[in-house]
């Protein structure tokens, strides 16, 4: 699929490929591709390229940490689709269930309750999803 874009190559968009497809799983990352636009296409580049190949590849942080910051600025940005897909993440860089009820918690005291309460509502609703799965 990505051989079909020209956009879509290159060593920077292969080390970020490899990274986006480990943290949030495949099935995710195939379909943002696949349903990519020649609109949309520059910026599934950039992403991969910049988010995942040059900032989540860096050794100053853990991927665990990452996944915890992710966390705590999507509450506070209130970005419920994102927050969802980096609970997954979360999950697959081995943050436990019970961590990221806590991260919520957390920001609930420095986000606010209703930032927290879409949250808590979006985490249960991937730990139910997962569960079916």
């Amino acid at each position: 699929m990505t051989e079909k874009r020209p956009e879509f190559q290159g060593e920077q968009f292969e080390k970020g490929l490899k990274i986006r497809r480990e943290v949030l799983g495949d099935a995710y990352v195939d379909c943002s591709l696949a349903s990519a636009t020649d609109v949309s296409a520059p910026l599934q580049k950039f992403v991969t390229e910049w988010c995942w190949g040059e900032i989540w590849s860096r050794p100053g942080l853990e991927r665990r940490m990452r996944s915890v910051l992710n966390l705590g600025m999507l509450i506070a940005l209130n970005r419920s689709a994102e927050f969802k897909l980096h609970v997954r993440g979360a999950l697959n860089n081995g943050i436990t269930r019970d961590e990221i009820v806590e991260i919520v918690m957390q920001a609930a005291v420095y986000c606010g309750a209703p930032a927290s309460l879409e949250a808590m509502k979006s985490a249960q609703a991937v730990f139910a999803e997962i569960d079916e799965e």
